[in-house]
C-alpha cells in the first residue's frame, strides 16, 4: 500500500513539473542591440558643410538663422544673406527672397532693359549646373549677344569679384560710375538697391577695371523682395 502511494505521489510530482513554465532569458541581455545610424545628408556626402539628420528634419538654410522669420529682418541683413548665398551659388536660399510674381531680373550692365532675363523663385535653383544657354543682354561696345549658361554668366558678370567681401558697400547710393546710365529707379519704381563695389584690381588700368553688383529690392506688405541683380562696370 505504501509502495502504491509512493508511486502515485511520484507520478503527480512529475506531471506538475512538466506543466511549470521554463525559465525565460532576460530579453535585454539575450538580444543583440544594434544602433541605427542616421543617413548622411547630401551636403555632407558631397563634401560640403552638413551633418546627419533624421528624415523628417529640415536642413538649415545657408547663412540663414533657423527660427528667424524673413519679414522680421531689416533690408541690409536680408541683402547680406542673399550676397553670401550667391557667393556659393546657393540659389535655393536666394529664391526665398525673390518676389513670387515679379521674379528677379538679371542685367549685365546698370542700364536695365525689358528683354533682360527674369526668373521666378522656383526656377533659380535649376540654373546652377544647367547646360541651357540664355540671352542675358548684349556686350557693351560690340553689341554682340551675351549667350551663356548661368555658370558662365555668373563668372563673367554676376560674381566677377567676391562681392560677399566688397571693398565698399552703400544703400541707395551709386558708388561705381561709368558712361552707362543707371535706370534702376525708373525700371523698378519705388525700389531700394544695395551696391557692393570694388574700385579696381590692376594699377595699370587706373581704376577702369572697377566692378559693382547692385541688389534691387521692393517692399510689399512690410516684406522686402529681391527683384533685380544688376551689375555695373566701366563701359566705353
Amino acid at each position: 500500500m505504501k509502495k502504491a502511494f509512493s508511486t502515485l505521489f511520484l507520478l503527480i510530482f512529475m506531471v506538475l513539473s512538466a506543466c511549470s513554465p521554463s525559465p525565460v532569458k532576460d530579453p535585454i541581455s539575450s538580444v543583440d542591440v544594434q544602433t541605427e545610424i542616421a543617413p548622411i545628408s547630401p551636403a555632407e556626402d558631397s563634401g560640403e558643410v552638413g551633418y546627419p539628420v533624421a528624415a523628417e528634419s529640415v536642413m538649415p538654410i545657408y547663412a540663414y538663422p533657423v527660427g528667424t522669420e524673413m519679414e522680421d529682418l531689416p533690408l541690409e541683413e536680408i541683402a547680406e544673406i542673399v550676397v553670401q548665398a550667391l557667393a556659393v551659388r546657393d540659389l535655393a536660399t536666394v529664391a526665398r527672397f525673390v518676389h513670387p510674381e515679379l521674379g528677379v531680373c538679371f542685367s549685365p550692365y546698370t542700364y536695365v532693359k525689358g528683354d533682360n532675363p527674369v526668373f521666378l523663385p522656383d526656377q533659380l535653383p535649376e540654373l546652377v549646373g544647367s547646360t541651357s544657354v540664355y540671352l542675358w543682354g548684349t556686350f557693351d561696345g560690340s553689341g554682340e549677344p551675351i549667350e551663356m549658361t548661368f555658370d558662365e554668366y555668373f563668372d563673367r558678370f554676376l560674381f566677377s569679384a567676391d562681392f560677399s567681401n566688397p571693398e565698399e558697400m552703400a544703400v541707395n547710393e551709386q558708388i561705381g560710375r561709368g558712361n552707362t546710365i543707371n535706370n534702376i529707379a525708373e525700371f523698378f519704381p519705388g525700389s531700394t538697391f544695395i551696391e557692393y563695389h570694388f574700385s579696381g584690381f590692376e594699377e595699370e588700368y587706373g581704376g577702369m577695371d572697377w566692378v559693382s553688383l547692385r541688389l534691387v529690392f521692393v517692399q510689399e506688405g512690410g516684406q522686402w523682395y529681391l527683384v533685380g541683380l544688376v551689375n555695373d562696370r566701366w563701359t566705353i
